[in-house]
């Protein structure tokens, strides 16, 4: 089971963007801890999308799932300086300071549900399915599986869309316990095995105390204002307490998911993104 502490390291150089996501994300190599997939803060999705990265991140490896090493990835002024192109520019000099980053994973390839699937066991689908539940990610269907492969192992990545609640914090103690019906779109469901099984193997490696370490390591640069709070450590707060609620409650995002894996597989219906509320 994975820390919940994400180490700080420093960008040094500036490799290559990643043009296949919105946000334009690049591998960017660290001081002294090798490369990784850096989320920007300047980028339009903003900072609540890298903190819906950090703690989908954070709970997917205490749960002992497949999620690349996280960290916080610190840039500074002038960094990429060099880099052509002047949208990257912007983007570079709105994220002076703290940003997200993934381990870069060297020749990995995208998940192809066609070709992959036998690397996924049922007890990995339903594991993935289950947190993907749990966090709301709409962002793990046929169309854009947010998955790669490397080395034979699939791994977890991109969870930026998760989480989508706190793009309109009002009215949010409401939704704590929402039932989360796109999950049947989730391009694992069909493969996924028991997910009650999953249930009470996952609930077992999370617990609120561990919730609360990993609402506590995103920076508080991350939580901004919001009309709601008069704090980062109220904001802080909220998200614990809608992630410890929803793992702990009467948890109709379960019995969903349970539902959808009976009808089987459905048709997508119109994409939803984190702008989605």
């Amino acid at each position: 089971m994975a820390s919940a502490a994400l180490p700080r390291v420093v960008g040094s150089r500036y490799v290559v963007p990643l043009r296949e996501g919105g946000s334009l994300p690049a591998v960017v190599d660290t001081d002294a801890d090798g490369s990784f997939v850096v989320k920007f803060r300047g980028a339009g999705q903003g900072a609540k999308a890298l903190v819906a990265e950090a703690l989908v991140a954070l709970i997917g490896r205490a749960l002992g799932l497949p999620v690349p090493r996280p960290a916080i990835v610190d840039l500074e002024d002038g960094f990429g300086r060099g880099e052509p192109d002047p949208e990257i520019q912007d983007i570079l000099r709105g994220s002076v300071g703290a940003n997200f980053g993934l381990e870069f994973l060297h020749a990995a390839l995208a998940f192809d549900p066609a070709v992959d699937a036998a690397l996924v066991s049922p007890e990995l689908g339903a594991e993935i399915v289950w947190l993907d539940a749990f966090v709301t990610n709409v962002d793990r269907t046929p169309r854009n599986t947010n998955l790669l492969v490397c080395g034979q192992q699939v791994w977890l990545i991109d969870h930026g869309a998760a989480l989508f609640f706190h793009h309109r914090w009002s009215g949010w103690q409401q939704r704590i316990h929402s039932p989360f019906t796109q999950i049947a779109e989730h391009v694992l469901l069909s493969r996924a095995g028991d997910l009650e099984a999953a249930d009470a193997r996952l609930r077992a490696r999370l617990d609120s105390a561990q919730l609360a370490r990993i609402v506590d390591s995103v920076p508080e640069e991350w939580l901004g204002e919001e009309a709601e709070f008069a704090s980062a450590d109220e904001i802080r707060a909220a998200y614990w307490t809608y992630l410890a609620e929803r793992l702990n409650g009467p948890r109709p995002w379960l019995a969903e998911a349970l539902a959808a894996q009976e009808r089987g597989p459905t048709r997508l219906q119109r994409r939803m993104t984190h702008r989605v509320v």
